[in-house]
């Protein structure tokens, strides 16, 4: 089959969200009028928390479920202009915290997740992808612009220091926090494997060398239970080609010895609603993997097995840039 025949098709009656469709890019204030209901309808179980504010004074929501000892943390949108972990993270709220299931209630008593829910509201507001910083001379984002807060993470420099706002606040809650696992979705475009079949998503662990290797280990245990998730849920997972600067939050995090994981989401624009379900099968998964202790029985040299991701689907911005 050719290539752009693998890409993946569009229907008609899209899969939803449990019969919902959901909507992919919430406005600052519905993403806080949700947070405080779903807080609202779980009786107390949901904690929602404003961690701090943007450079524009926009509120940073975490949110927080469970008591269990093993500690999860999620990080959604860093870049604004990479929306769709973030309802993903609302509906892991919904069905966890307010559902009320018994497979529910049992894994809050193991594991405790904490969700920093768009950690760049100013960047979503603008649809770009860094944060808001007109003063900004950035090594790593766009002067006049603003910072890539997914550059600044680096263990060694302390939140106080940290150029980039919004950066600061998660490396505030990381540390108070103390999560064995910590996995950060973002989006890329779209691309293909060897063969030609579309990916959907892809997912690393630390490249940095100065992480522990028990730590990159845990990670990459963590990465297969993200591609058994997504490769399960009807998706198609590669590894992440990224890079190994601390600053980037998969790499300073693993260095601070957490299960440091990387899940990027294809914009697949006929795709969306499946998009969100698929971050939401990985989050569940790795959560109740957590909770069981499985995620530890898995091999992690099956982390190498998964395909590399290849190059961009014809006709897409990424095959032009490529090409340039």
């Amino acid at each position: 089959m050719a290539p752009a025949a693998q890409a993946v098709e569009s229907t008609a009656a899209e899969t939803t969200v449990d019969g919902r469709t959901v909507d992919p890019r919430p406005s600052t204030a519905k993403l806080a009028f949700e947070l405080h209901k779903l807080a609202v309808l779980s009786h107390g179980k949901i904690r929602v928390d404003r961690i701090g504010r943007s450079n524009e004074g926009r509120p940073v929501w975490a949110a927080r479920v469970g008591h269990g000892k093993t500690r999860i943390q999620y990080v959604t949108q860093q870049h604004g202009d990479e929306p769709l972990g973030t309802p993903a993270a609302l509906e892991f709220l919904r069905k966890v915290g307010v559902e009320n299931s018994s497979w529910a209630r049992k894994l809050l008593a193991k594991v405790t997740v904490d969700i920093v829910v768009r950690a760049n509201p100013d960047g979503h507001e603008r649809d770009w992808r860094y944060n808001y910083d007109p003063d900004a001379t950035p090594e790593y984002g766009e002067k006049g612009k603003g910072y890539d807060i997914n550059r600044y993470h680096d263990p060694a420099v302390a939140p106080k220091d940290n150029p980039a706002t919004e950066a600061g606040l998660i490396q505030r809650r990381n540390a108070s926090f103390r999560p064995d696992i910590m996995v950060d979705y973002h989006m890329q475009g779209r691309y293909r494997d060897a063969n030609g079949k579309e990916i959907t998503a892809s997912t690393l662990w630390p490249t940095n060398a100065g992480v522990e290797p028990s730590d990159v280990d845990f990670a990459k245990q963590i990465s297969v239970v993200v591609q058994r998730s997504i490769d399960g849920n009807g998706g198609y997972v590669s590894q992440y080609p990224g890079g190994d600067y601390q600053g980037i939050a998969r790499n300073g995090y693993g260095l601070l010895g957490n299960g440091s994981v990387l899940i990027e989401l294809s914009l697949i624009p006929e795709r969306e609603q499946q998009q969100i379900r698929d971050a939401l099968a990985s989050m569940l998964a790795i959560a109740r993997s957590a909770a069981d202790g499985s995620v530890r029985k898995v091999d992690p040299a099956a982390a190498d097995a998964i395909p590399p991701r290849g190059p961009a689907l014809p006709g897409t911005v990424e095959e032009a840039h490529e090409a340039a």
